[in-house]
């Protein structure tokens, strides 16, 4: 589709990261925006650049793991500028679980999905009927993550099996939209191909209380940065993609109307061939040995 001044664009976990760097994009190719996050201070604070700009922008609180709170979203969406063309479900949160699969805290499962699957379907039932029911161009956009939806990273394997559960959700909207012949298009967003600063590292600063861990987190690193530093003290270098790339990388992509938004890199498309071989080969997950942990 065409994105074009005048249009709505609704952004999830749009304080920050990935989200905020969506809503930015569009609103430089003017469309009007709708910010959505769970952390209300962050929220005032990136709405308010994006007026300072001069992009017609609201922001509304929102948790989508809460049915009612995405219902809330999608009103007070519509109230605001009366129509909505695309839809990013991007709110995300990294579960904590550490260990063992069979050692994992299931309140970290419980919160992972609650956010990552849930929020996106969410979204999906909020807003859908009502840009079905305009009739006019549209396009949904759910964040997945390449440790999930192309080669499962089973160091983070609750982060990893909620982002692979969003590619199949996608892939099920997209069949469902065809089939109504609806003007709506979707895709499913790996942001990459490198490493990304975003909030997510710091997810559990917004945990609820009904997810809290039953035993203090052990991991040493309690940030992207504390993580990076230890990376290079080891003499690895890590390498990150802007979050301004991802979100030119989405404009374009809705534009192409492509649902594969999954940027080019030789890495990537080895870890999907190997793991497309495996299953045509009907042989044991060999694409998995590098992770594997002693």
């Amino acid at each position: 589709m065409d994105l074009l001044a005048g249009q709505t664009a609704v952004v999830t976990g749009a304080a920050s990261g990935i989200g905020y760097a969506m809503a930015e994009r569009f609103a430089a190719d003017g469309l009007k925006v709708v910010l959505a996050d769970v952390e209300e201070g962050a929220l005032d604070k990136a709405v308010g650049r994006l007026r300072e700009n001069g992009a017609e922008a609201v922001g509304q609180l929102t948790d989508v793991s809460d049915r009612a709170s995405v219902e809330a979203l999608a009103e007070a969406a519509y109230q605001a500028f009366g129509a909505v063309h695309v839809l990013c479900n991007n709110a995300g949160v990294g579960s904590g679980a550490e260990g063992r699969m069979w050692e994992h805290d299931p309140k970290d499962w419980q919160w992972a999905f609650s956010v990552n699957v849930w929020g996106v379907f969410h979204g999906i039932q909020a807003f859908l009927p009502r840009m079905l029911a305009a009739g006019e161009p549209g396009h949904v956009v759910n964040t997945s993550s390449g440790d999930g939806g192309i080669a499962p990273l089973p160091t983070a394997s609750v982060y990893a099996v909620t982002k692979a559960a969003v590619v199949t959700m996608t892939e099920s909207l997209y069949a469902h939209l065809k089939a109504e012949r609806a003007a709506i298009g979707a895709s499913v967003l790996f942001p990459g191909p490198h490493m990304l600063r975003t909030g997510l590292w710091e997810s559990h600063r917004n945990r609820p209380e009904r997810y809290a861990k039953s035993a203090p987190r052990r991991t040493p690193y309690r940030s992207l940065d504390q993580w990076e530093a230890a990376m290079k003290e080891a003499g690895h270098e890590v390498a990150f993609t802007p979050v301004e790339e991802v979100a030119g990388f989405v404009a374009d992509g809705i534009r192409a109307g492509r649902f594969w938004l999954l940027p080019a890199s030789d890495r990537t498309d080895a870890q999907i061939r190997a793991r497309s071989q495996s299953m045509l080969d009907r042989a044991d997950p060999g694409y998995l040995e590098n992770f594997i942990l002693d």
